[in-house]
């Protein structure tokens, strides 16, 4: 991200009027490989060609901030590996990480990874460190330090179903394991932020807030946040694509004041339900409009969002989620011209 967008973000999460809202996508391995023309395993295990990869979209759509910028990451298996989960690559599919607790009273035995040496963190740090010169040669900085939220963690480790029974049937191992996840996090964005100084930005992606009721995430999901939310930066950025109407309303508490959302509730009924509070990242639909969609779909899906929402102060256009895999350059087009009308 150069200075120019991120002052530019500074402004809109800050609530200042901009002449028409900012473009903005998050983009990572399920979409850039294959739009680049290699294969997932390919950008995973090449620096050069991941660098490439985001160096060529930055390039070609420069009306355009992506998040968190030059993601250094290994799909959902950077976390869970540190906690030893085996981590399955093909060649040209996601990767995927394997739980480690088949019994919830290994939890008590579960030890809390060194994000310095543990997993696959070593290698998306050491990936970082040695394209930095280029970064910055080619005018960008490192400005967020990313992972995913401890819940979504948690769900690897001892797979989505048993974690979520889990909440029900014994809670105390359930916090025993938020809480070394946790502690685990906040060490990992530190290390994040003491090796790159130009962060000043957190990221966090956590889907399986969408999955508990308002009662189960105050209890198992706010406490958390709260705490890696919790440092002096001035942007909190969250991405929650499940659905949100039981949690949103807590966002601004839990310290965050950029949302990426799905689908699931219009703009509206977002602003409202957040009470106004948050910078919103969206929300045309991704899969149906943005890659499945013609270019006219999508111009349609922008204009409508815009013409729908007076207020144009705390927004980013972007899609609900994510980008989404077979995006094409055409329809990203379609979506910058009707941005920019």
């Amino acid at each position: 991200m150069t200075d120019r967008q991120w002052n530019e973000l500074l402004a809109v999460v800050g609530g200042k009027a901009t002449a028409r809202p900012p473009i903005g996508f998050i983009i990572d391995c399920p979409w850039l490989p294959n739009w680049f023309g290699i294969q997932i395993l390919d950008y995973f295990t090449n620096e050069d060609l991941w660098f490439q990869a985001n160096k060529k979209a930055i390039e070609l759509f420069p009306e355009v901030t992506f998040l968190p910028g030059f993601w250094s990451e290994f799909g959902m298996c950077t976390e869970p590996s540190a906690f030893g989960a085996k981590s399955i690559f093909h060649a040209n599919e996601f990767p995927f990480a394997e739980k480690v607790i088949t019994d919830i009273a290994q939890i008590d035995n579960l030890p809390e990874p060194n994000p310095a040496t543990d997993g696959l963190l070593p290698f998306m740090l050491n990936r970082l460190k040695s394209a930095r010169p280029r970064i910055e040669d080619f005018g960008h900085r490192i400005r967020f330090s990313v992972s995913r939220g401890p819940l979504n963690v948690a769900t690897f480790l001892m797979g989505t179903t048993e974690f979520l029974v889990a909440l029900k049937t014994d809670p105390n191992k359930a916090h025993k394991l938020l809480r070394i996840i946790t502690d685990f996090l906040k060490k990992w964005h530190q290390l994040q932020r003491d090796i790159f100084p130009d962060i000043q930005g957190i990221f966090m992606l956590d889907d399986i807030v969408g999955f508990v009721g308002e009662k189960d995430f105050v209890e198992f999901g706010l406490p958390y946040f709260k705490e890696l939310y919790g440092v002096d930066l001035p942007v909190k950025f969250f991405h929650n694509d499940a659905e949100c109407a039981k949690s949103i309303k807590f966002y601004p508490e839990m310290g965050v004041n950029l949302y990426n959302p799905g689908i699931f509730d219009t703009l509206q009924q977002l602003r409202e339900m957040s009470g106004h509070r948050l910078t919103i990242l969206g929300n045309i639909p991704p899969r149906d409009v943005l890659a499945r969609g013609t270019p006219g779909d999508v111009r349609q899906a922008v204009r409508q969002l815009l013409s729908a929402t007076p207020d144009k102060s705390r927004l980013i256009l972007s899609c609900a989620g994510g980008m989404p895999p077979g995006v094409t350059t055409e329809n990203l087009r379609a979506f910058i011209e009707a941005a920019s009308e």
